[in-house]
């Protein structure tokens, strides 16, 4: 079984990985160009370039797959099949139909709920209780293709878009070995989804981290959780934009939305439209992440202080 695979960044990398411990031949990565990183803004291989090189595989990095000179190199691997995991381009009709067995995405969601660039974090803000691996025939829709193989996971009560992130891609990695050796076995059934169950999760926008402390205190929860590590949930106090890591709900509490009910050892006690939040795990601009109650050390609150918010 010949691959191509194309993907960029760790859940990729995982996936990758785990297809080359199993032995499958990966003829070529595909991945994005290099990008700025770090403080010096160098340029930096994605983490699926660096296992390549280190794997000694070639690695293409074109900024569009449109390009027929490409789609011609990559029509010369004669691939049986092209795995794709978080890549990051749209890949044309002309490249899902290149490979014999065609193209399958690793999806970090149970399609068709959360279809699109952003289903981690979109599942922990709705306050799922479950998400999975999906492993989809690509078609040229928004991840509308059929399904092959699904893979459960729970959502803890503490889980962050991080260490969700990191289950899921074990999991992706571990179904997409399966999912491959069910495809050499002839044994894969394709199931549509179906589309009147489908929802979207388009790509986290900065200011959508900015919390309204109008809702319920359990929306804010979630909020902080899947906006960490990116682009975390903020807020305001006494004109300081303060980044909030970690949460949880003080149901017995409420006043007007947005003032601090109390400051403790443990936490900064906010109102919300409903209950409250404490706030455990905090962090000024160009400071470091501190725990409440190193970060009342250094940052005076008092009760009846008030967070500012948008309307």
């Amino acid at each position: 079984m010949k691959i191509i695979f194309a993907g960029t960044p760790h859940f990729a990398a995982a996936a990758l990985e785990a297809l080359l411990k199993q032995r499958f031949t990966v003829l070529s990565v595909l991945t994005q160009p290099d990008r700025p990183a770090g403080r010096g803004m160098r340029l930096t291989h994605s983490p699926v370039k660096q296992l390549a090189l280190q794997q000694g595989l070639p690695v293409l990095q074109p900024s569009s797959l449109k390009n027929a000179d490409l789609q011609r190199e990559l029509a010369g691997y004669a691939a049986d099949v092209m795995v794709v995991a978080a890549y990051g381009l749209i890949l044309p009709q002309a490249v899902l139909q290149l490979p014999r067995h065609g193209c399958l995405n690793i999806h970090a969601s149970l399609l068709p709920r959360w279809r699109g660039a952003a289903p981690i974090q979109r599942a922990i803000l709705a306050g799922d209780i479950e998400t999975g691996i999906t492993i989809m025939q690509m078609d040229a829709g928004l991840d509308t293709g059929d399904m092959l193989l699904k893979k459960t996971c729970p959502i803890d009560a503490h889980d962050t878009a991080q260490t969700l992130h990191d289950k899921l891609a074990a999991l992706g990695a571990k179904a997409i070995v399966e999912t491959m050796h069910l495809l050499e076995q002839g044994r894969l059934t394709r199931v549509p989804q179906d589309n009147a169950q489908a929802t979207y999760a388009p790509k986290l926008a900065k200011d959508e981290a900015q919390i309204n402390w109008t809702c319920d205190a359990s929306h804010i929860a979630h909020a902080v959780r899947a906006y960490n590590p990116f682009p975390v949930a903020h807020t305001t106090f006494n004109a300081t934009p303060i980044k909030i890591w970690q949460a949880s709900v003080r149901g017995n509490l409420s006043g007007k939305p947005g003032t601090v009910l109390a400051v403790e050892k443990n936490g900064i006690i906010v109102a919300c439209g409903q209950g409250a939040l404490c706030l455990e795990v905090l962090q000024r601009p160009n400071a470091k992440v501190l725990p409440a109650a190193q970060f009342i050390q250094g940052f005076m609150l008092h009760p009846g202080d008030h967070c500012t918010f948008p309307d």
